[in-house]
């Protein structure tokens, strides 16, 4: 049974590696969390090393301006891996004429690729950043248009695994729910980013480059909220796990807006999930 925990620092001195997922940890897309960057701080002062790994398709650099603009602080994280750096890779060895599904702002994601960004009647894939309305749009909206790329056998190269996120007090459909809603319609996809494995290569080496040694798998802990990309990756892994329970699933245990302890692990029971710790909000 998971383990209540106070605070990040009544276990993070019995770790040399902490990686933290971002959004739901750090922010909610609108508001940062600024307890959860002191947190990651003094962790990082205490010498354990800190790195972020997202779902976000924006490549790096993107994403470190995203997080400065929202006010999470660059003192909270040593390195930093997004589910687009790691979906290059899959664009890259791809077909060469992909259809961008997802707003123009993702457009970063191709720069020094060879590809070429086509419309929808001559691409050979789809490369999924997310929707063009996520406000509005739902994955049966594109149905028509899916089922034409299905029927040309086309991969689904999805750059942001989750199936939903929070933006403020809402709930926003993301990249994943589209790839798996080609799934059904008889399609394949190609997924790198959390659960799958190459973006936690990908995040060890980062830890590796930043603490210049080898890593200790049991001194790894994992921070996240979403359980089929966060926790499901960390425990696929072998990483401790810190759930954070006031993230997207918080309406399953959380009846009057405070986490249900009884009702939580009954939840985290049902999705066979078994974290190590849990909190309500990094702090």
């Amino acid at each position: 049974m998971a383990q209540r925990i106070s605070t990040l620092a009544d276990v993070s001195g019995s770790y040399d590696v902490i990686l933290s997922d971002v959004w739901g940890v750090l922010h909610n897309g609108i508001d940062a969390f600024p307890a959860a960057s002191e947190a990651l701080t003094a962790a990082r002062e205490a010498g354990t090393t800190v790195v972020l790994i997202t779902n976000s398709p924006r490549p790096a650099p993107g994403v470190i301006l995203q997080l400065r603009a929202i006010g999470v602080a660059d003192s909270a994280y040593d390195r930093i891996v997004t589910s687009g750096d790691v979906t290059r890779n899959l664009i890259a060895v791809g077909p060469k004429k992909v259809f961008l599904l997802g707003p123009e702002r993702d457009m970063p994601l191709f720069d020094g690729l060879d590809v070429d960004v086509t419309g929808e009647a001559d691409a050979e894939a789809i490369v999924c950043t997310g929707f063009f309305d996520d406000e509005t749009e739902v994955p049966e909206d594109y149905h028509d248009m899916l089922t034409r790329f299905v029927a040309r056998d086309a991969p689904f190269i999805c750059a942001n695994p989750d199936l939903v996120v929070e933006r403020g007090h809402r709930i926003i459909p993301c990249a994943g729910a589209v790839a798996a809603y080609y799934q059904t319609l008889g399609g394949s996809t190609r997924i790198a980013g959390k659960p799958h494995r190459p973006i936690y290569e990908a995040t060890m080496a980062a830890a590796k480059e930043a603490r210049g040694k080898e890593i200790d798998l049991s001194k790894v802990l994992a921070i996240g909220d979403g359980m089929p990309t966060d926790v499901r990756g960390a425990i696929d892994a072998g990483f401790d796990l810190l759930y954070i329970s006031a993230g997207i699933h918080a309406a399953e245990y959380s009846p009057n807006g405070q986490t249900d302890e009884a009702e939580l692990h009954a939840f985290l029971a049902r999705e066979n999930a078994a974290p190590k710790f849990w909190m309500p909000r990094l702090a």
